[in-house]
């Protein structure tokens, strides 16, 4: 079940990365972008059987690879970097894309324990554990996404990803929670909004449909 999760939100943000890298979509429209693809998910989430088997199964390498593959271009794509990142970043990025996601961990730590105000680090790390915890979302990486928010609190990334992670594992009224939070905080005018209102409500109405979520 897990790891069709997973492949699911790898897809997303490999998705993402080709709109960005391949597609050059102007700036102004990766936000909306983005956000189609985390409510895409979470309607995959309610409707979807991602533990179904629909083809011969990749091994667990080849899968955790594909997967940090993803997480690193689709990360990287959130932001718009002026300098090169840091090469701990990338030494990171270079485990993660091999699916050794604790190794990335290590390696995040170390470089945000100088340099502890890089956002995107603090995003990175959250990924690198949840992906090390089979997407599960453990406090550790709670902690690690509230820090990358931290530092820059307008930028919507830490909460949208963080959303997706919980959706991934099952837990839908903890990602209802954490968009919901995101929507309170964002200015009015925020072009991701009145997408993710409606992504909010839909959610309310699963919940409220399924006894086996109201008591997440």
């Amino acid at each position: 079940m897990i790891e069709g999760w997973l492949a699911v939100g790898a897809l997303a943000l490999a998705a993402f990365a080709f709109a960005v890298l391949v597609l050059k979509l102007p700036r102004e429209g990766l936000t909306l972008f983005g956000a189609a693809l985390v409510f895409g998910l979470a309607g995959y989430a309610w409707q979807g059987v991602p533990g179904q088997p629909a083809a011969p199964k990749q091994g667990p390498v080849a899968a955790a690879s594909t997967q940090g593959e993803a997480m690193v271009e689709g990360r990287a794509a959130l932001f718009d970097r002026t300098q090169p990142p840091p090469s701990y970043l990338l030494t990171s990025d270079a485990f993660a894309r091999r699916g050794q996601f604790a190794d990335a961990a290590t390696m995040l730590r170390r470089g945000l324990a100088e340099n502890p105000d890089d956002q995107e680090s603090w995003l990175a790390l959250g990924m690198a554990l949840v992906g090390h915890a089979d997407g599960f979302v453990t406090p550790p990486a709670v902690q690690a996404f509230s820090r990358a928010k931290a530092v820059d609190p307008a930028h919507p990334g830490a909460e949208y990803i963080l959303g997706v992670a919980y959706l991934q594992s099952g837990e839908v009224r903890a990602a209802r929670n954490v968009w919901a939070g995101l929507v309170a905080n964002s200015p009015p005018d925020a072009p991701w909004r009145a997408d993710l209102e409606a992504e909010i409500a839909r959610l309310d109405d699963m919940i409220a449909r399924a006894p086996m979520l109201q008591g997440q």
